[in-house]
This record gives C-alpha cells, sequence and structure tokens, in this order.
C-alpha cells in the first residue's frame, strides 16, 4: 500500500508541469487529487485559482490558501487534473468511486487538456472490473435500479448522497465494449444525472505512476495512446 501511495504523490508531482502561472485551473476529487492539490499548496507557482469537482476538494484547496472560483465566473480552464478508478487504452475512464462524478465531468468538459493522474493499478485493458457509478435523483432510484440491470448488478449506495443531494447507484459485473455507446445509453435513462464513464470526453494526457517512474502518455489525433516519455522517479 506504501508502494502505491508513493505513486500518487509522484504523479502529483508531475502534473505540476502542466500547471501554469495566473491561470485558473480545475481539479477533481479523491486520493490522487488531493495529494496534487497538496502539491499546488506546497509549489511557488502563482495561479490565479481553482475550480474544485467537489465540497471535499475545495475544502483542502481553501486550506492550502488556493483562491476557489465558481465554474459559472470561468469561460475557460487551461488544464483540468484528475484520477480515475479506471482508465483504458484508448484514455476512456470509469470515474466517480467517490461520488463526485457530476461535477468532475462538468469541470472537465470546460477544460482544454484532461490531465489524468493515476497509478498503474488503474490502467486496465477493458473497462468494468470497477462498478460503474450512477448519479441518480432519488425519486428515480427503483426505476433506475430496473433499467439498469439490463447491464449488470446495480446496488444503491446505502446511505450516501452526492454533493447535489442525490444517490448513486453502481452497477456491478459490466462487460464494457464500447465504452461511449453505453456512457450515451445509460444517460437517456429518465431520472440519472450523469454515469461515470468519462469516454465522450476522456483524458488527454495520462500519467501513470510506475515502480520504474511516471509515465507521460498523450492521445494522439487519431485517439491512440501516444507514449512520450518517462519521468524518473
Amino acid at each position: 500500500m506504501l508502494a502505491q501511495d508513493e505513486f500518487k504523490r509522484a504523479v502529483a508531482r508531475a502534473a505540476m508541469r502542466f500547471v501554469q502561472e495566473g491561470e485558473i485551473i480545475g481539479v477533481g476529487t479523491g486520493s490522487t487529487a488531493d495529494c496534487f492539490i497538496d502539491e499546488l499548496g506546497r509549489s511557488k507557482l502563482q495561479i490565479a485559482g481553482a475550480v474544485s469537482s467537489s465540497k471535499r476538494s475545495a475544502t483542502r484547496l481553501a486550506h492550502h490558501g488556493i483562491q476557489l472560483f465558481d465554474l459559472n465566473d470561468v469561460e475557460t480552464l487551461s488544464i483540468y487534473v484528475d484520477g480515475a478508478d479506471e482508465i483504458d487504452a484508448e484514455f476512456s475512464m470509469i470515474k466517480g468511486g467517490g461520488g463526485a462524478l457530476t461535477r468532475e465531468k462538468i469541470v472537465a468538459a470546460v477544460a482544454q487538456t484532461f490531465v489524468c493522474i493515476a497509478d498503474a493499478s488503474k490502467k486496465v485493458e477493458r473497462l468494468g472490473r470497477f462498478p460503474l457509478p450512477v448519479e441518480v435523483v432519488p425519486i428515480a432510484r427503483a426505476y433506475v435500479m430496473r433499467e439498469l440491470a439490463r447491464y449488470g448488478a446495480p446496488r444503491l449506495r446505502a446511505g450516501f448522497a452526492t454533493d447535489n443531494g442525490n444517490s448513486i447507484i453502481d452497477v456491478h459485473d459490466l462487460k464494457i465494449d464500447d465504452a461511449r455507446a453505453l456512457e450515451e445509453r445509460i444517460d437517456r435513462i429518465a431520472g440519472v444525472v450523469t454515469n461515470g464513464l468519462f469516454a465522450a470526453r476522456g483524458a488527454d494526457v495520462l500519467l501513470l505512476g510506475t515502480a520504474n517512474g511516471v509515465v507521460v502518455s498523450k492521445k494522439s489525433a487519431v485517439g491512440a495512446m501516444d507514449e512520450s516519455s518517462r519521468l524518473e522517479r
């Protein structure tokens, strides 16, 4: 477990290379995003501020004295830095293990570049090993559960509410062959706010923490992964 934490800190440090002074950046949610926020706080870079994807991250950013902006007051973000629960070779992801998927997807949509920071355990050949979170308006829970049963085994995340006041249904045992198509189908279910597939707007850059250092990969113009460099540990 210690090695995994070291990988998270390594990719968080590597992500600082994409941060430019004077800009407003988007920041995600989760343990790896926490490491990135801490790196921001320790750095001497003078950024204008940040848009957070959750109350949790907003609290941590504020603790470091980083100015917070409402996304409604920002036209564009240079980068969005966030982790992933899973990421495949096409840079499609499953996100939302922490329940912030809707705000994460919105902030990512505004950003020019999505930098995904993850440890090597998050890289998969096919998405679906990690349960897919689906944010649902509470009144629609039973109906959405029945609809999601067509794709896998839905389970209500008990005792949990998102920052938006909604419920989360986690869909287990998924076999995802076409992430973009499944993302669209689930989003069309009445009562679904959004789901944790990030395929329509996947990552642009992947910083993957490994035992041999941070591997930096970028999405090519044709959509495949172009491994560009390896940073030393």
